[in-house]
């Protein structure tokens, strides 16, 4: 993790920040003058999205990232992605536009817990989601997305259990799906443990044309009601290649923006959750980054994502065992 004691540039009072139309352009040619990628999730801001050279889930982030020729990459996302963009290319400059952009995930799963799980299991092989931070990948045999889990969980030996975390909801959702058993850390994500049944139901009966589409991170009451189920990607082509004309959408809401691009013609509808004061599904972490944030970060180069060389060797084992295991996975 980083030592960095800096979170965000824009707390820092006086800095010249250009407006508008001109503050596009600065961070244009600051990443020609950089020689600077910027890459962004589905997640981001709408701004950010379109401003990003390279828009992506877990899974096709950290193959960018792996490959970029660039000598820096802003990450337009939060932490433990950023942090992987390191593992996987640490010669690299990698910058964060706001490190207090976290996880509930990642910050509810650490190295310490999941060592002390194995130990109650040590026959048991550690399959990790990639919302995590350095320490918890290091204490794992291998590291999956929602994109390739499935995939990878089945490449699995079938005579060795299976300790899946950090979201358990994602766990039980594959081992349904798999048929293999997994002892299951007790984490979930605050955006989609969010999402009503209840209202959602109601959405479904306002909208019988409609179809509910939902990431696997959602709870199985919500997952039971889902015309389809799918990664951040999945659910992105679902609705751009199938014949229904209205979506409800359970996952974050930020990748509305790019699904309206891919579908115009499509209506798209944010699932409802259990807060009525509050239809929205949206990540507070994610959408802390903010183009201005992301003008200064790549100025000044700060905040840095910098990583201990022996923990970073140790975390990107499961991470490339992944990478290999899912070749086969666009």
């Amino acid at each position: 993790m980083s030592n960095n004691p800096v979170k965000n540039l824009l707390d820092i009072k006086d800095l010249v920040i250009p407006q508008g139309d001109d503050l596009v352009q600065a961070i244009l040619d600051l990443k020609k003058e950089k020689n600077a990628v910027i890459l962004a999730h589905y997640y981001q801001p709408a701004e950010i999205q379109d401003i990003a050279d390279f828009l992506g889930d877990s899974l096709q982030l950290a193959r960018q990232a792996k490959d970029t020729d660039a000598d820096m990459i802003a990450f337009c996302g939060v932490h433990f992605m950023a942090e992987a963009a390191k593992i996987l290319n640490p010669t690299k400059k990698v910058v964060l536009p706001d490190m207090e952009a976290g996880c509930s995930l990642a910050d509810g799963c650490s190295g310490e817990g999941l060592r002390a799980m194995r130990a109650q299991h040590p026959d048991a092989l550690v399959a990790t989601y990639i919302n995590c931070n350095a320490e918890t990948k290091a204490e794992s045999d291998i590291i999956v997305t929602s994109s390739n889990a499935e995939t990878i969980i089945n490449a699995l030996p079938a005579d060795r259990p299976i300790i899946f975390a950090p979201d358990k909801n994602l766990g039980r959702y594959l081992s349904k799906k798999t048929g293999r058993e997994m002892i299951l850390w007790d984490g979930s994500c605050i955006v989609h443990e969010a999402f009503s049944m209840e209202r959602i139901a109601k959405q479904l009966a306002e909208h019988p044309e409609a179809k509910l589409i939902a990431h696997p991170e959602s709870e199985e009451p919500v997952l039971e009601l889902a015309h389809f189920i799918g990664s951040t990607s999945a659910l992105l082509n679902f609705v751009e290649k199938d014949e229904a004309t209205q979506f409800i959408i359970a996952t974050e809401e930020g990748i509305l923006h790019e699904m309206q691009k891919r579908a115009p013609h499509k209506t798209l509808i944010p699932a409802l959750v259990f807060d009525e004061s509050c239809n929205c599904s949206e990540c507070f972490f994610m959408k802390r980054n903010t183009l201005e944030k992301l003008y200064l970060c790549m100025k000044y180069e700060l905040p840095e994502i910098t990583i201990d060389e022996d923990l970073r060797l140790k975390a990107l084992a499961p991470i490339e065992k992944m990478l290999e295991l899912s070749q086969s996975i666009k």
